[in-house]
Protein backbone atom coordinates (compact mmCIF):
# COMPACT_ATOMS: atom_id res chain seq x y z
CA UNK A 1 0.00 0.00 0.00
CA UNK A 2 1.47 3.62 -1.17
CA UNK A 3 1.07 6.72 1.55
CA UNK A 4 0.65 9.49 -0.17
CA UNK A 5 -0.49 11.99 2.09
CA UNK A 6 -2.78 14.68 1.57
CA UNK A 7 -1.23 17.91 -0.26
CA UNK A 8 -3.42 20.14 1.79
CA UNK A 9 -2.18 19.20 5.02
CA UNK A 10 1.43 17.88 4.51
CA UNK A 11 4.05 20.06 5.25
CA UNK A 12 6.46 19.04 2.21
CA UNK A 13 6.09 17.38 -1.26
CA UNK A 14 5.32 13.43 -2.47
CA UNK A 15 8.00 12.03 -4.16
CA UNK A 16 5.97 9.72 -7.20
CA UNK A 17 8.95 8.58 -8.53
CA UNK A 18 7.60 4.94 -9.42
CA UNK A 19 4.20 4.95 -7.27
CA UNK A 20 2.24 3.70 -9.68
CA UNK A 21 5.09 0.73 -10.67
CA UNK A 22 5.35 -1.16 -7.02
CA UNK A 23 6.61 -3.92 -8.29
CA UNK A 24 9.64 -2.66 -9.42
CA UNK A 25 10.47 -0.85 -6.61
CA UNK A 26 12.08 -3.48 -4.64
CA UNK A 27 14.43 -4.70 -7.74
CA UNK A 28 15.44 -0.99 -8.13
CA UNK A 29 16.11 -0.98 -3.93
CA UNK A 30 18.67 -3.60 -4.27
CA UNK A 31 19.99 -2.63 -7.39
CA UNK A 32 20.38 0.94 -6.87
CA UNK A 33 21.63 -0.02 -3.25
CA UNK A 34 24.55 -2.37 -4.24
CA UNK A 35 25.43 0.31 -6.91
CA UNK A 36 25.56 3.18 -4.51
CA UNK A 37 28.20 1.00 -2.10
CA UNK A 38 30.17 0.36 -5.08
CA UNK A 39 30.40 3.95 -6.36
CA UNK A 40 31.50 4.76 -2.32
CA UNK A 41 33.87 2.13 -2.05
CA UNK A 42 35.22 3.13 -5.27
CA UNK A 43 35.48 6.71 -4.58
CA UNK A 44 36.57 6.06 -1.55
CA UNK A 45 39.50 4.67 -2.58
CA UNK A 46 40.87 6.65 -5.33
CA UNK A 47 40.66 9.92 -2.84
CA UNK A 48 42.60 8.25 -0.44
CA UNK A 49 45.42 6.41 -3.08
CA UNK A 50 45.56 9.57 -4.54
CA UNK A 51 46.36 11.84 -1.04
CA UNK A 52 48.76 8.70 0.49
CA UNK A 53 50.80 8.17 -2.57
CA UNK A 54 53.45 10.90 -3.43
CA UNK A 55 53.96 9.43 -7.21
CA UNK A 56 49.93 10.12 -7.95
CA UNK A 57 50.51 13.71 -6.59
CA UNK A 58 50.06 14.81 -10.43
CA UNK A 59 47.34 17.87 -11.81
CA UNK A 60 45.11 14.46 -13.47
CA UNK A 61 44.68 12.84 -9.84
CA UNK A 62 44.41 15.87 -8.27
CA UNK A 63 41.14 16.38 -10.59
CA UNK A 64 40.42 12.97 -10.17
CA UNK A 65 40.19 13.45 -6.83
CA UNK A 66 37.81 16.25 -6.75
CA UNK A 67 35.71 14.46 -9.41
CA UNK A 68 35.53 11.49 -6.89
CA UNK A 69 34.66 13.90 -4.15
CA UNK A 70 31.90 15.13 -6.47
CA UNK A 71 30.45 11.49 -7.19
CA UNK A 72 30.75 10.49 -3.27
CA UNK A 73 28.69 13.49 -2.11
CA UNK A 74 26.21 14.69 -4.82
CA UNK A 75 24.91 10.80 -4.86
CA UNK A 76 25.21 10.63 -1.21
CA UNK A 77 22.60 13.72 -1.38
CA UNK A 78 20.65 12.17 -3.72
CA UNK A 79 20.65 8.11 -3.05
CA UNK A 80 20.06 7.68 0.26
CA UNK A 81 16.34 9.64 -0.06
CA UNK A 82 15.99 7.58 -2.81
CA UNK A 83 16.33 4.15 -1.25
CA UNK A 84 13.56 5.30 1.66
CA UNK A 85 11.20 5.99 -0.55
CA UNK A 86 11.92 2.82 -2.74
CA UNK A 87 12.45 0.57 0.22
CA UNK A 88 8.73 1.85 2.20
CA UNK A 89 5.16 3.01 1.47
CA UNK A 90 6.35 6.63 2.24
CA UNK A 91 6.99 8.36 -0.41
CA UNK A 92 7.24 11.84 1.63
CA UNK A 93 10.11 14.56 1.85
CA UNK A 94 9.56 17.48 4.33
CA UNK A 95 10.01 20.82 2.97
CA UNK A 96 13.39 21.25 4.49
CA UNK A 97 14.56 17.95 3.42
CA UNK A 98 13.82 18.92 0.06
CA UNK A 99 15.53 22.47 0.14
CA UNK A 100 18.81 20.52 1.25
CA UNK A 101 18.63 17.95 -1.36
CA UNK A 102 18.01 20.95 -4.21
CA UNK A 103 20.89 23.36 -3.11
CA UNK A 104 23.39 20.77 -2.43
CA UNK A 105 22.66 18.65 -5.44
CA UNK A 106 22.72 21.66 -7.63
CA UNK A 107 25.83 23.07 -6.38
CA UNK A 108 27.86 19.52 -6.76
CA UNK A 109 26.39 18.73 -10.20
CA UNK A 110 27.28 22.38 -11.77
CA UNK A 111 30.61 22.17 -10.71
CA UNK A 112 30.71 18.47 -11.58
CA UNK A 113 29.95 19.68 -15.12
CA UNK A 114 32.84 22.58 -15.28
CA UNK A 115 35.26 20.39 -13.26
CA UNK A 116 34.97 17.93 -16.22
CA UNK A 117 35.73 20.63 -18.71
CA UNK A 118 38.70 21.64 -17.06
CA UNK A 119 39.89 17.59 -16.70
CA UNK A 120 39.27 17.67 -20.70
CA UNK A 121 41.80 21.13 -20.64
CA UNK A 122 44.12 19.14 -18.39
CA UNK A 123 44.01 16.01 -21.13
CA UNK A 124 44.67 18.48 -24.06
CA UNK A 125 47.76 19.99 -22.86
CA UNK A 126 49.11 16.36 -21.94
CA UNK A 127 49.00 15.15 -25.15
CA UNK A 128 48.53 18.29 -27.05
CA UNK A 129 51.20 20.44 -25.84
CA UNK A 130 53.51 17.90 -23.39
CA UNK A 131 56.33 20.08 -23.29
CA UNK A 132 54.41 22.75 -21.83
CA UNK A 133 52.30 20.64 -19.30
CA UNK A 134 54.49 21.27 -16.00
CA UNK A 135 54.05 24.92 -16.92
CA UNK A 136 51.03 25.06 -18.18
CA UNK A 137 49.35 22.99 -15.34
CA UNK A 138 51.37 24.20 -12.12
CA UNK A 139 50.06 23.65 -8.73
CA UNK A 140 48.67 26.97 -8.12
CA UNK A 141 46.84 27.03 -11.52
CA UNK A 142 45.30 23.59 -10.48
CA UNK A 143 43.78 25.11 -7.55
CA UNK A 144 42.46 27.91 -8.71
CA UNK A 145 40.83 25.95 -11.63
CA UNK A 146 39.30 23.63 -8.62
CA UNK A 147 38.25 26.80 -7.41
CA UNK A 148 36.47 28.30 -10.02
CA UNK A 149 34.54 24.88 -10.18
CA UNK A 150 33.56 24.81 -7.17
CA UNK A 151 32.40 28.80 -6.33
CA UNK A 152 30.44 28.17 -10.00
CA UNK A 153 28.41 25.59 -8.75
CA UNK A 154 28.00 27.30 -5.05
CA UNK A 155 27.06 30.82 -6.98
CA UNK A 156 24.40 28.58 -9.49
CA UNK A 157 22.73 26.96 -6.47
CA UNK A 158 22.38 30.04 -4.17
CA UNK A 159 20.97 31.98 -7.35
CA UNK A 160 18.34 28.96 -9.10
CA UNK A 161 17.45 27.20 -5.90
CA UNK A 162 16.78 30.52 -4.06
CA UNK A 163 14.68 31.81 -6.79
CA UNK A 164 13.07 28.61 -7.00
CA UNK A 165 11.92 28.79 -3.56
CA UNK A 166 10.48 31.75 -3.73
CA UNK A 167 7.70 30.54 -5.84
CA UNK A 168 4.31 30.32 -4.47
CA UNK A 169 3.49 26.60 -4.34
CA UNK A 170 -0.06 25.76 -4.59
CA UNK A 171 -2.33 22.87 -5.25
CA UNK A 172 -0.87 19.78 -5.13
CA UNK A 173 2.58 18.73 -3.80
CA UNK A 174 3.55 15.76 -5.83
CA UNK A 175 6.75 16.12 -7.95
CA UNK A 176 7.03 13.66 -10.54
CA UNK A 177 10.35 12.30 -10.02
CA UNK A 178 12.78 11.05 -7.53
CA UNK A 179 14.27 14.36 -6.34
CA UNK A 180 13.73 17.86 -5.46
CA UNK A 181 15.04 19.50 -8.69
CA UNK A 182 14.33 23.04 -9.49
CA UNK A 183 12.75 21.98 -13.36
CA UNK A 184 10.00 19.71 -11.62
CA UNK A 185 9.68 22.25 -8.57
CA UNK A 186 8.71 25.60 -11.03
CA UNK A 187 6.14 23.24 -12.30
CA UNK A 188 4.53 22.82 -8.96
CA UNK A 189 4.38 26.99 -8.75
CA UNK A 190 1.06 28.77 -9.37
CA UNK A 191 2.53 31.75 -10.39
CA UNK A 192 4.27 33.21 -13.82
CA UNK A 193 7.19 31.60 -14.16
CA UNK A 194 8.89 32.84 -17.31
CA UNK A 195 11.92 34.61 -15.68
CA UNK A 196 12.63 31.14 -14.16
CA UNK A 197 12.43 28.89 -17.15
CA UNK A 198 14.40 32.06 -18.87
CA UNK A 199 16.96 31.88 -15.83
CA UNK A 200 17.28 27.58 -15.92
CA UNK A 201 18.05 28.09 -20.08
CA UNK A 202 20.54 30.36 -19.23
CA UNK A 203 21.95 28.22 -16.82
CA UNK A 204 21.82 24.98 -18.60
CA UNK A 205 23.65 26.58 -21.75
CA UNK A 206 26.25 27.77 -18.93
CA UNK A 207 26.31 24.74 -17.13
CA UNK A 208 25.70 22.06 -19.75
CA UNK A 209 26.35 22.90 -23.35
CA UNK A 210 29.53 25.10 -22.69
CA UNK A 211 31.39 22.60 -21.17
CA UNK A 212 30.22 19.80 -23.21
CA UNK A 213 31.42 21.83 -25.94
CA UNK A 214 34.71 22.65 -24.74
CA UNK A 215 34.83 19.27 -23.81
CA UNK A 216 34.23 17.25 -27.00
CA UNK A 217 36.46 20.54 -28.59
CA UNK A 218 39.36 19.32 -26.19
CA UNK A 219 39.28 15.61 -27.56
CA UNK A 220 38.80 16.54 -30.61
CA UNK A 221 42.48 18.40 -30.68
CA UNK A 222 43.35 15.06 -28.61
CA UNK A 223 42.00 12.39 -31.19
CA UNK A 224 43.87 14.59 -33.99
CA UNK A 225 47.68 14.64 -32.61
CA UNK A 226 47.21 11.11 -31.43
CA UNK A 227 46.03 10.01 -35.04
CA UNK A 228 49.22 12.44 -36.21
CA UNK A 229 51.25 10.16 -34.06
CA UNK A 230 49.94 7.06 -35.89
CA UNK A 231 50.69 8.55 -39.33
CA UNK A 232 54.19 9.37 -38.39
CA UNK A 233 54.86 6.36 -37.09
CA UNK A 234 53.49 4.46 -39.90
Amino acid sequence: MIYCPSSSTFPGFILVGFCDRPQLELVLFGVILCLYLMMLLGNVTIILVSLLDSKLHTPTYFFLSHLSLLDLCFTSSIIPQLLVNLGGSDKSITYGGCVVQLYVSLALGSTECVLLAVMSYDRYIAVCRPLHYAFAMRPSLCHTLASVAWLSGVATTLIQSTLTLQLPFCGHHQVDHFVCEVPVLIKLACVEMTFNQVELFAASVLFLVVPLSLILISYWHIARAVLKIKSAIG
